[in-house]
């Protein structure tokens, strides 16, 4: 059934969550409100950001384009400073140039911290509210936005983002040194047991934290679960495109700020009731950069410069009118609590890592002391470096510990692979290629050197 208008647009976002939901097969975790929402979508199993850190993924999935190629090589809130560059055109500008009223709810982690104003004049909001962390506040702003919108006489792009899974500054429910999923807020849920990833040993604490994340999910899912009943009780439903995905993997050692796959995987899901979109899962692997495009076609709104994605449609259509081109995915890291910079290529069965630093094999992702989790590595796998060069077969070895890189028998997987990454790097206009790239606080570190400025804490 064609659409009878030009889509209303919702698209929510959530931290730390990956693919640790019911609907994706983890059965301890209790997700009843996104299942649902599962259930009558277009789910992409093998969905993969651009970066396994929460401000490049997300400039990646608010323009378009790589993280290196907006500007966002790391975290965007003080003191690390990252931004999207002028030039660079976040989807509300895009949708609102197209007619759209548009506005932001939550979480805004995709462009340098500021004033609900300046957020909205920066990235082309009509309408910002940045006020309240809890998942329950945003929900609340989120319903009351939604109806104003949807009383309107224009197409609308709502943008909601929940804090939930994070890890949550510590409170007097945690023992000094740790920060947990709980906060002040949460329970932990282990009502149906708990998983514990195969990349992590299965002991006691890695269960107590494990219940922890999955009260987090349960809650998030609460918080979905309400603004999905708004979206139904004004009578949207069916001309507004639905989008949930999170911006990576899980805040677990090897996930999060890694290029393994635990840290790349991460759930999407699109319902469209009146363009068919929905009922169906799709294997192909596609990019957190494959959203825009999809959105601005189902918009009919035109598409920036080098939008760099690829439009979802052939995948979301029930009979596509063109083949899905995509055969590989890419994503980098840079910059997060320090420089460790890397980058990948992802295929159906293999992956490579370039490594551009001597780091340690994965950075901790757990902001504790003590931690709760530690990875299951083999004890001849080194990890206090990175080697240059990482090949996995993901077939064969999923949790990606046997590297092939130098191995006769796969020379010619990973030359193809290297030259598939660079070709990328170069055509993307990565940076790195031309040297080591230094932070925004290396400028602020210069100008106070030079007694231009001072040091801003």
């Amino acid at each position: 059934m064609p659409p009878r208008q030009r889509p209303n647009i919702i698209f929510i976002t959530c931290h730390d969550l990956g693919r640790f939901l019911g609907c994706y097969g983890v059965e301890t975790v209790r997700s009843p409100a996104l299942d649902a929402l599962a259930e009558e979508s277009v789910v992409f199993e093998r969905a993969h950001c651009t970066a396994p850190q929460c401000s490049p993924s997300r400039a990646s999935l608010f323009t378009g384009r790589y993280p290196h190629s907006t500007g966002v090589m790391g975290l965007t809130q003080p003191p690390f400073e990252w931004d999207l560059r002028p030039q660079e055109r976040h989807v509300a500008s895009l949708l609102g140039g197209a007619g759209y009223r548009t506005a932001l709810v939550g979480i805004h982690h995709e462009s340098k911290t500021g004033s609900d104003d300046a957020v909205a004049e920066r990235l082309g909001f009509d309408v910002v509210h940045q006020r309240g962390q809890r998942g329950e506040d945003v929900t609340a702003l989120a319903t009351a936005q939604l109806g104003e919108l949807a009383g309107g006489d224009r197409p609308f792009y709502l943008q909601v983002g929940y804090l939930e899974p994070h890890r949550l500054r510590p409170r007097e429910r945690t023992e000094d040194g740790y920060q947990g999923f709980l906060g002040d807020y949460i329970e932990p849920d282990a009502q149906r047991g708990v998983t514990v990833p195969g990349y992590l040993v299965d002991d006691a604490r890695a269960r107590e934290e494990l219940a922890e994340l999955q009260g987090a999910v349960r809650y998030l899912d609460t918080q979905i679960g309400h603004l999905m009943a708004a979206v139904d009780r004004l009578g949207v439903r069916d001309d507004t495109v639905v989008v949930f995905v999170t911006d990576h993997g899980l805040a677990l050692p090897r996930a999060k700020c890694s290029l393994y796959d635990p840290g790349l995987e991460i759930a999407l899901m699109v319902r469209y009731p009146a363009a068919g979109w929905g009922g169906r899962r799709r294997s192909e692997l596609v990019s957190g950069v494959d959203l825009v495009p999809t959105l601005l076609e189902a918009a009919g709104a035109e598409p920036a410069n080098q939008i760099q994605g690829t439009s979802l449609s052939p995948l979301l259509d029930a009979s596509p009118a063109r083949p899905w081109s995509r055969d590989a995915v890419f994503a980098e890291f840079t910059y997060h609590e320090y420089y460790d910079p890397r980058r990948c290529v992802r295929t159906d069965r293999h992956k490579l890592i370039a490594n551009f630093s001597v780091a340690p094999a994965f950075m901790d992702c757990s902001s504790s002391w003590d931690r709760r989790t530690r990875p299951r590595v083999p004890m001849n796998v080194p990890t206090g470096f990175h080697p240059p060069v990482e090949l996995y077969d993901l077939e064969l070895d999923p949790l990606e510990v046997s590297n092939l890189a130098g191995e006769p028998d796969h020379l010619s997987v990973e030359t193809d692979l290297l030259g598939r990454l660079h070709t990328w790097m170069r055509d993307t206009g990565d940076p790195l290629l031309a040297g080591a790239v230094t932070p925004p606080l290396h400028a602020s570190a210069m100008r106070s050197l030079t007694g231009t400025g001072v040091i801003r804490r």
